[in-house]
């Protein structure tokens, strides 16, 4: 076999073979076909598409590209959950501990921003220390003694997944379904979760345009997660304005510090309480989701979150002075509050925009290998539906580039719509598929 040949037969919408898949990712792996190839392979499915059965060998091929873990013998059930990115979507932050603290071990590989969509290890890096690397002999001690670990991919696990992952997010194909569902799905089976909930966003600020793509998405990774053995659930849930009000790394850490406390934005507090009853369903924890937004609840509300939160970060290497202060965590030095151009209702927040405002900012990737700027970002501080006075503080730019900040202002605020009359507000969930 020749990558190029398998290259082409993509471009021509042809299904590959479980075995042409298999070698391309083999391949891709150890070093053989390189990146250039595998740029053009994704590009080719992007335009394309995969069938099922194409998707589910891909999953498996890139999940059994490493080391696939067996959490049987180290915890009773080890649970998992996953979002597909968006703008100011920092959920794990505050589901983990959450989850984690009413019984059910988590153990989770995470990854970092794609596109205008931010990444869990980005945020969690931005507490000084917090290591990211672990071992896969780290990982496994760490959920069987504390009872949580986020980290992201070692070398061992779906290593074929780490690299595409980052190779789709500086090569416009972050977007190709076939590749989205892959990649989530086999860096959650070769971890080893039993039980995996999937928020799957649906909207402007995310992957997934429209709701019937979010549902073929969703489907289709319930399907591989079944195939597998797993116990999956997914949500569909809304991502037509930022989740929360914080979009930037350290902005978004202090959100969910905040959310931990019990206090936090109020979609931001019933999104995480709602996603993590299910999550408490498909553990065997609670028997309805009622029940398990109960119990998360009672979790937060006595710091047994937080508490646990603490506990991992110091585990791994974090300094938790920063989370005992958070005012101490990185911040930009231009922070410019901008008010409202006019009086009206709210009708749209673009969170594709204000998301590519924080990147713009310093914020995320523009190429493979960018550092990223913890302390800048995007406060957003109205929903919509609301009626805004002119004037009134609209949203917060938190920059370290004076120009950067002009832009970022004007960029947002074109990001806001408006109507003279009553809008409805924006639902946080659109469904469950199991």
């Amino acid at each position: 076999m020749r990558a190029v040949d398998i290259i082409v037969k993509k471009r021509d919408h042809q299904e590959l073979t479980r075995q042409e898949i298999e070698f391309f990712v083999q391949g891709y792996t150890r070093g053989e076909i390189p990146d250039y190839q595998a740029s053009a392979w994704a590009m080719a499915v992007l335009l394309n598409g995969m069938t099922p059965r194409e998707t589910t060998d891909l999953t498996l091929a890139m999940a059994h590209s490493g080391e696939v873990l067996d959490l049987s013998g180290v915890v009773p059930i080890a649970v998992d959950k996953h979002s597909t990115g968006g703008v100011g979507d920092k959920t794990t932050l505050v589901i983990a501990p959450a989850i984690a603290a009413c019984g059910l071990p988590v153990g989770k590989m995470s990854g970092r921003g794609l596109g205008f969509s931010g990444g869990t290890l980005d945020k969690l890096e931005s507490i000084p220390g917090y290591r990211c690397n672990l071992s896969t002999a780290e990982f496994i001690e760490q959920l069987r003694t504390v009872g949580i670990v986020v980290t992201g991919q070692s070398a061992d696990l779906a290593p074929a997944d780490g690299k595409l992952y980052a190779l789709r997010d500086v090569t416009g194909t972050v977007q190709a379904l076939p590749l989205i569902a892959s990649s989530v799905m086999s860096k959650k089976i070769a971890a080893g979760a039993q039980a995996i909930l999937l928020d799957v966003k649906v909207g402007q600020g995310a992957f997934m345009k429209t709701l019937e793509d979010g549902r073929r998405l969703a489907e289709l990774m319930v399907e591989i997660g079944r195939l597998a053995g797993r116990r999956v659930a997914a949500l569909l849930s809304d991502m037509n304005q930022p989740l929360g009000r914080a979009v930037g790394n350290a902005l978004e850490l202090r959100e969910a510090l905040d959310t931990l406390r019990g206090k936090g934005p109020e979609d931001f507090r019933e999104h995480c309480l709602v996603a993590a009853g299910h999550l408490l369903v498909l553990g065997g924890k609670a028997a309805d989701e009622k029940q398990g937004y109960a119990l998360v609840q009672k979790a937060i509300a006595d710091d047994r979150a937080f508490d646990l939160f603490r506990t991992m970060v110091k585990a791994q290497g974090g300094d938790v002075r920063y989370l005992d202060e958070p005012d101490k965590l990185a911040h930009a030095s231009l922070v410019e509050v901008v008010p409202a151009p006019r009086s009206g209702y709210l009708s749209g927040i673009n969170a594709q925009v204000v998301g590519e405002t924080a990147v713009l900012l310093g914020g995320g990737r523009a190429q493979k290998g960018d550092a990223i700027d913890y302390g800048v970002g995007l406060e957003i501080l109205r929903k919509v539906g609301e009626r805004v006075e002119n004037g009134e503080p609209l949203f917060i730019v938190h920059a370290n580039d004076a120009a950067k900040a002009a832009e970022a202002r004007k960029l947002v605020l074109a990001a806001h719509t408006w109507s003279n009359e009553p809008v409805e507000p924006l639902p946080l969930f659109y469904g469950l598929i199991q």
